[in-house]
């Protein structure tokens, strides 16, 4: 009890020290958003490109103003760094690192794993260990926390480890970090009450679950709505073509209707990082438990497809 109570007196006075691993487009704007509240916080990524580009007030993330990491920096309160010592005088340190796919569409998370495994080298007492990076359900529990265990420290006594997935859409100035509600899943409610007490000094709601799995789920249900929602509208302009008639005018004449009805849009595929990969993590896990994801599926061929059908007219 003595490591929790310590840690969540350093947060809830802002007095804790935090070190963001990973300094892309969801790191990056984490970082400031806790330095700019008071957090003495470090910035840690192994690319020394982006950390002399931030040192020298150079944009690298098109949402990310140059002049408030400058700031920061100068405030002393955001230091952008790719020594990994400082992992060790953190009191609560945040995993933001990519989870792409492998060549054969199977989950790639070998920057988790790597990640985890330098935490694991610097772990103490009275430590808070966040993982936003979005991945299948089991990951925080099955694979971080393993790779933690190897210190030897005792996990929600001496360490506390939390699953609060990013959400984050880069460039969307209608919805910054600050307005984009937080979830947190932590292994038991202490790990879940610390990792509470920091996002709800840099968000305005944070809504508590009962487990990591609930909180990596969440996640993935959030971006497979897209992905099977963009199929089924592609799907649909297929049919509008062939009736000769207007997709746009269906689904804007659809939308009038008040409830029960969100448009969506079609498109020559999918665009971005989230969408066209979050899924195929569900449906990797799914296949692991004995269950086919037959929507996912259909849908992610769907949206695959349509690159060519839209060359091919």
């Amino acid at each position: 009890m003595r490591s929790f109570q310590l840690l969540k007196a350093k947060i809830v006075s802002s007095q804790a020290k935090v070190a963001v691993v990973g300094l892309g487009y969801v790191g990056l704007p984490l970082a400031l958003a806790l330095a700019k509240r008071g957090y003495f916080t470090w910035g840690l990524d192994k690319n020394l490109s982006r950390i002399e580009k931030l040192k020298k007030g150079e944009q690298y993330i098109v949402d990310v103003s140059p002049k408030e990491v400058l700031s920061l920096i100068k405030a002393k309160k955001f230091f952008p760094t790719v020594e990994e010592s400082v992992l060790g005088e953190s009191d609560v340190i945040i995993i933001c690192v990519p989870t792409p796919l492998r060549k054969v569409k199977v989950p790639n998370i070998s920057y988790i794993i790597e990640a985890t495994k330098t935490i694991g080298w610097y772990l103490r007492k009275a430590q808070l260990v966040i993982l936003e990076s979005t991945s299948f359900p089991g990951t925080t529990r099955e694979v971080v926390l393993p790779l933690l265990k190897k210190s030897k420290l005792k996990e929600e006594k001496d360490f506390f480890l939390c699953f609060s997935p990013e959400r984050v859409n880069p460039a969307d100035k209608k919805h910054p970090l600050e307005k984009i509600p937080k979830i947190v899943g932590g292994l038991t409610p202490a790990s879940s009450s610390l990792a509470k007490a920091l996002y709800s000094k840099i968000v305005k709601k944070v809504k508590v679950v009962s487990s990591p799995e609930v909180a990596e789920t969440a996640k993935l249900l959030e971006n497979t709505f897209r992905l099977v929602n963009i199929a089924l509208v592609n799907e649909f302009l297929i049919f509008c073509h062939k009736l000769g008639i207007s997709v746009w005018e269906v689904i804007s004449s659809a939308k009038t209707k008040p409830f029960g009805f969100m448009p969506f849009y079609p498109g020559p595929g999918l665009g971005g990082h989230c969408i066209p990969c979050d899924p195929l993590y569900l449906s990797w896990k799914a296949k692991k438990i004995g269950f086919k994801t037959k929507m996912i599926d259909l849908a992610s061929y769907i949206n695959h497809f349509m690159p060519k059908y839209v060359v091919k007219r």
